[in-house]
């Protein structure tokens, strides 16, 4: 009898990643010499800057650890680099971990127990902390106490550990699902807004030049406008705009080969891809310009609902360009110009059917 033969399966997930995704790619993490490292290096995000400053000088003052801070906002806008920009200002060190990474309190306690005084936890996707981990960081945020069970039955007792006084500093895409006790163990709660146009061409223009890249005005100019005004989209642009003037236009970045670089790449002039341009059609052109459920969106282009939700709706409602009502979502009135589309005119009157 023949012996049985094996058969091993691969499944390869070979879905592109947009270029225009605000999520950290594993391209971002080569350039960390992009990350500015002090509060006065920092570009835009001013009310925060100035709020973070009396923080930082406050603690100074009183030789103490920074109070627990909580970044809250879009995908790419710094959260990450503003908790190793606190940890720089105060010349500590920052452990870096993320809400689904800690799976049980038992992770949790070996991190803590390993802080220094002063030190700052950095927990990214806060909101994905499991109940039983909270549980473990409310007394470590607020006592600087660790309670521990030893045994289990009529012999099980608690021990409680001090600990070294510590920052947390978490960060979250989606400040409603923080459960409200973890919420109010912060200090300070910030939120990050997308940046401005002028902020955008410095921080395109300080990469560039960390980078290497000649860089005229004009490519500044064009690469920022696309950048949907988050950091980590514009800087992605821009190295792929350097290889495409190195490869076409020995490596001079104007805002001819700029626009040239980005079009190939399916990013038109307000920094939508392929991906928001369907998003918008399928509400028009399926939906009659909506109102639309969020899984029927997700369905309609073999997304999950919550890459629609968290990465793609954000800039579409910034831009104008989608609304959320009780009913669904709908596309504009600006959207369906961007498109070139005809707006229909009993477009307001079914929305209040």
């Amino acid at each position: 009898m023949p012996a049985p033969i094996q058969v091993i399966i691969f499944i390869v997930d070979d879905t592109p990643e947009r270029l225009v995704n605000p999520r950290t790619q594993p391209e971002d993490r080569l350039e960390v010499a992009l990350r500015p490292r002090l509060l006065s290096d920092l570009i835009g995000q001013e009310r925060v800057k100035e709020n973070l400053a009396i923080l930082i000088a406050a603690a100074r003052q009183r030789k103490e650890p920074l109070d627990h801070v909580l970044f809250y906002g879009p995908p790419g806008l710094g959260k990450t680099t503003l908790a190793h920009v606190l940890a720089n200002e105060m010349g500590v060190n920052i452990k870096i971990t993320s809400g689904p990474a800690i799976e049980r309190p038992g992770d949790l306690a070996a991190i803590l127990t390993n802080l220094r005084a002063g030190d700052v936890l950095f927990i990214d996707e806060a909101h994905r902390l499991g109940k039983a981990v909270e549980e473990v960081l409310y007394p470590a945020m607020e006592d600087f106490a660790l309670d521990i069970v030893i045994g289990k039955g009529p012999s099980a007792r608690s021990i409680r550990l001090k600990l070294p006084h510590f920052t947390v500093i978490g960060a979250t895409t989606r400040l409603a699902l923080v459960s409200a006790p973890l919420r109010a163990r912060f200090g300070a709660v910030y939120r990050l807004d997308y940046y401005d146009m002028e902020a955008m061409q410095a921080i395109v223009l300080r990469a560039a030049g960390v980078l290497g890249v000649q860089v005229e005005p004009g490519g500044v100019d064009e690469i920022a406008r696309r950048g949907r005004g988050t950091p980590r989209v514009a800087l992605r642009l821009l190295r792929r705009v350097r290889d495409f003037a190195q490869v076409r236009a020995n490596g001079l970045v104007d805002r001819e080969i700029a626009r040239q670089a980005l079009d190939l790449l399916d990013v038109d002039d307000l920094g939508l891809d392929e991906m928001d341009r369907r998003v918008l059609r399928t509400i028009i052109d399926k939906y009659g310009g909506g109102p639309v459920g969020l899984t029927t969106i997700a369905a309609s282009i073999s997304e999950e609902p919550d890459t629609v939700m968290d990465v793609v709706e954000p800039y579409l409602l910034q831009l104008g360009f989608l609304e959320r009502t009780p009913q669904g979502r709908t596309a504009t009135r600006l959207a369906y110009e961007h498109l070139g589309l005809a707006y229909p005119k009993d477009s307001q009157v079914r929305l209040f059917d």
